[in-house]
């Protein structure tokens, strides 16, 4: 299972809140999309401060809620295999992705960069075409008992 774990955090978060990012950045250097980067004490360091630890408390917490209760990963090709409706689940539609968002705003505001941010815009939209069409129906199916 920490195998399977690994490589969807590797493949996921790592590259849409790493690997993207920094890519974009070397792309938009130089041009009014590229980094505008904060000075520590700024009110942006401490906006973002809050929105990646409470980001990153978000997805840790998803994470371990799908492997222990849901007995599988984050990654859509390897779903849990129960539904999982504790911890954060419990009380947010979707705690993975909006731990993702609030560390993709922390990125925003540590980078300044409005490349950054149209990323975190195509992501959001993203999802929310993602999530309604292919994640909801197959939610619904498990909830009526006629999954694994």
């Amino acid at each position: 299972m920490a195998w399977r774990l690994l490589q969807s955090v590797l493949i996921l978060p790592v590259n849409v809140l790493g690997v993207i990012p920094a890519l974009l950045l070397w792309a938009a250097e130089g041009s009014g999309w590229g980094a505008r980067w904060t000075r520590p004490g700024s009110w942006r360091t401490w906006a973002a401060l809050p929105l990646a630890a409470a980001g990153l408390a978000l997805a840790v917490a998803t994470m371990r809620n799908f492997v222990e209760r849901g007995k599988g990963t984050p990654a859509p090709w390897d779903p849990p295999e129960r539904l999982v409706v504790a911890g954060p689940y419990r009380r947010v539609r979707n705690p993975m992705m909006t731990g993702v968002f609030l560390m993709m705003g922390a990125e925003v505001l540590v980078t300044g960069s409005w490349a950054v941010a149209a990323w975190g815009g195509v992501l959001l939209l993203g999802n929310l075409v993602y999530i309604p069409l292919v994640e909801e129906p197959c939610l619904a199916v498990v909830e009526l008992g006629h999954a694994r």
